[in-house]
């Protein structure tokens, strides 16, 4: 796929008649078209995209469909559908009232891409340089940080749970890598039969023997399958699929071996008090996603996935209306009467870190960045 830099294309003269008929206050998609148009451009995307092959929607649009979608909370179906059958989004997008929209797929590989090549910031960035260029956020002033918590779009699974669904997770990678190596190394029918559907507590014995069974069950499944892909026999590729090696961690965090008192191996399940368990900040929560962790604020809240830090201006209104009449009277003599209204509260800086990182630790890279942009608390200036 690639792209041919346009940027959001002008929005056709009928789209605009009746938008504005039909919106004679405007609305939030026409504000953002009208105020911030020049904030959804394709080139800082280019790099993401090839030189040949046929065009792709330009970047300038996907980006500000993207942002209409998050300000409403919808799913990309729905998204989607808004391009196709609103008015206010076809007149943002510069599209003909007959414009049919496109795929909602598009929407999530546009994601992945911009995942993929590290531009997730690119827009953002963009909107906070528009706002200082406005006069609207500057250096000096007050700003807070503070973080939410982002749950993972993944299954919250318990330790039995977690062991169980590693080792089906490394057998579905192995069973697409290599097929008929894994077919030599395990017995397929009974595999098949005890990692086919998905481990779900909600089907787990009842009893707690048969569940410590089940945990030596997942335990010698897990290990044969790590030891047979690290085997000198083996292709040095298998032990470097990423189930293989998330596999491997779990079985580390969740049992030891040791031997026992006829010198066979044993295999325990480690105690949280007794034998000890990763800390959150190493522990994997996850085979689907290795960057999730379990943490909790407070008494109250517990979750599995991430944090974000978000940095505000917060000037107070005294001291903002100051400030607004000082910039009044030094443009009082170009613009007689002008008075500034006060800075309104913006986000300036975002940063998203794993659920186990304390406040502490993130503010002095915000900082860094924040001075970096010119942006930075407690120096006055432009």
């Amino acid at each position: 796929m690639s792209m041919q830099p346009k940027g959001l294309p002008p929005v056709p003269e009928q789209t605009a008649v009746v938008a504005r008929a039909a919106f004679p206050d405007g609305s939030l998609p026409i504000r953002v078209r009208g105020c911030l148009a020049e904030v959804f451009v394709d080139e800082p995307f280019a790099e993401s995209f090839g030189v040949r092959g046929a065009p792709g929607m330009p970047p300038a649009v996907l980006s500000l469909v993207t942002v209409l979608q998050f300000a409403e909370n919808l799913t990309d179906r729905q998204a989607a559908e808004a391009v196709r059958d609103r008015l206010s989004w076809k007149y943002a997008l510069g599209r003909e009232l007959t414009d049919a929209g496109f795929d909602f797929t598009v929407l999530s590989k546009f994601r992945a891409r911009l995942a993929e090549h590290g531009l997730e910031r690119v827009v953002f960035d963009r909107l906070v340089d528009h706002c200082r260029t406005e006069g609207l956020v500057g250096a000096g002033g007050k700003q807070r940080t503070d973080s939410t918590h982002v749950i993972s779009a993944v299954r919250d699974l318990n330790r039995l749970d977690l062991a169980g669904e590693s080792v089906r997770a490394a057998l579905e990678a192995l069973a697409v890598a290599a097929p008929a190596w894994l077919a030599e190394q395990i017995d397929v029918a009974e595999f098949a039969h005890r990692y086919g559907p998905r481990v779900n507590g909600w089907t787990m014995p009842s009893s707690q023997a048969k569940r410590d069974r089940l945990a030596q069950v997942f335990a010698q499944d897990g290990y044969a399958i790590v030891r047979a892909a690290y085997d000198a026999a083996a292709p040095m590729w298998i032990r470097d699929i990423e189930a293989v090696q998330i596999l491997r961690q779990v079985l580390v965090q969740t049992y030891y071996r040791r031997a026992d008192t006829r010198g066979r191996e044993a295999i325990v399940k480690r105690d949280a008090d007794e034998e000890g368990i990763p800390p959150g900040r190493l522990r994997l929560a996850s085979p689907y996603d290795i960057d999730a962790r379990w943490a909790a604020r407070g008494e109250d809240l517990f979750w599995c996935g991430y944090k974000i830090h978000l940095t505000e201006s917060c000037d107070t209104p005294a001291e903002a209306e100051a400030e607004a009449e000082a910039e009044a009277e030094a443009e009082a003599e170009a613009e007689a009467g002008r008075r500034a209204g006060p800075r309104p509260n913006l986000i300036t800086d975002m940063h998203t870190t794993d659920a186990t990182v304390p406040d502490v630790k993130a503010t002095a890279g915000i900082q860094q960045r924040l001075a970096g942009r010119g942006l930075a608390p407690g120096e006055r200036g432009s």
